[in-house]
């Protein structure tokens, strides 16, 4: 517990931006909900609408520091490009989480290239 009044005030404002936070941060997965229900329901223009709602709020929370700014880049860009698959007719699959560790993403090439590079220096001291 803080033992300063500066200290107590500030713990009462870290609460508060707290709260704050979680709120615009809730209200945006809520969004990206609600874009993801239409696609899924194949309503193209009520999932534009739920886009433009989904871009407004990703912006206005990079705006004030809710989010970083690539992460705002990162759902408009995926959401629209689900929409767009939809509205052609195709299918985007939506990632799982860890499918980079099962399939060997970065950090099985990592270990590849360090094995790779262990195995060009035995050869090169056996060539010796």
């Amino acid at each position: 517990m803080p033992h300063s009044a500066s200290a107590k005030k500030r713990h009462k404002q870290n609460l508060r931006n707290r709260d704050r936070n979680r709120a615009a941060k809730s209200e945006l997965k809520s969004h990206v909900r609600k874009v993801l229900t239409a696609i899924d329901a194949g309503d193209i223009a009520e999932a534009r609408e739920a886009l433009r709602t989904v871009a407004s709020s990703a912006d206005k929370a990079a705006a004030s520091h809710k989010i970083h700014r690539n992460k705002a880049a990162r759902i408009k860009s995926r959401l629209s490009a689900r929409m767009l698959a939809a509205a052609k007719g195709t299918a985007v699959a939506a990632p799982t989480k860890g499918s980079a560790a099962k399939s060997g993403g970065k950090s099985g090439a990592k270990t590849a290239a360090k094995t790779g590079a262990a195995g060009k220096k035995s050869a090169a001291k056996s060539k010796a």
